[in-house]
């Protein structure tokens, strides 16, 4: 009805077929491209916007006590350890950084993370540093409600091998008070476990 209406006009002001063809195709061009320009607005906002898992990251702002267990083959004996911990959201509550400080095998030791999530994609990222190497870990992972945990798998150096090497990393919330970290590699075509962390909050 809007363009019988529009062709009427039109012709009541003795405008030509072509003129009105040309006319009407600019207002269907113009209509088409602002619900396009509106559409991809709201998806980006979407994907900008914190939602619900970056609130959940907040949960666990603070500073945190860690007590490590490492090992470096099936089997062998853990090598325990403490650590200090601090997370804050940053970015606009975007995303979260975490900074470790402690020891590792009588040397110093310090390690940043930085965790985010993809509202696109559904997906949790992470990266890891520290200054035991000059590579950075990165893996991603989906969040699992039943058990309030993380699984990441990702890819990370492996300077004895040559190569990179494929990893396994679980995190459980146990409560606001307390979470773990399980990290899983391969020896061979085998994953073992090789390292557990658990934090608990200091305040």
């Amino acid at each position: 009805m809007f363009w019988v209406g529009l062709f009427s006009i039109l012709q009541k002001n003795n405008l030509n077929m072509k003129r009105i063809l040309l006319f009407a195709t600019a207002i269907a061009l113009s209509l088409n491209t602002y619900a396009q320009d509106e559409a991809a607005m709201k998806a980006w906002m979407e994907y900008a916007t914190p939602a619900d898992m970056h609130k959940m990251m907040g949960k666990y702002n603070g500073h945190w006590e860690v007590k490590t267990k490492m090992w470096m083959a099936p089997g062998a004996e853990a090598m325990e350890s403490t650590a200090q911990a601090t997370n804050d959201m940053y970015m606009g509550d975007r995303y979260q950084k975490s900074k470790f400080t402690g020891e590792f095998m009588g040397m110093p030791f310090n390690g940043e993370s930085t965790t985010g999530y993809d509202n696109m994609r559904k997906v949790f990222t992470t990266t890891w540093i520290d200054n035991t190497g000059t590579g950075i870990m990165y893996a991603e992972g989906k969040w699992d409600a039943a058990k309030k945990s993380i699984e990441y798998k990702g890819m990370a150096s492996d300077p004895m091998a040559g190569k990179q090497m494929a990893f396994r990393e679980v995190m459980t919330f146990t409560d606001d008070n307390t979470y773990t970290m399980e990290m899983y590699n391969m020896m061979g075509d085998k994953e073992f476990k090789s390292m557990e962390m658990t934090f608990t909050r200091k305040d």
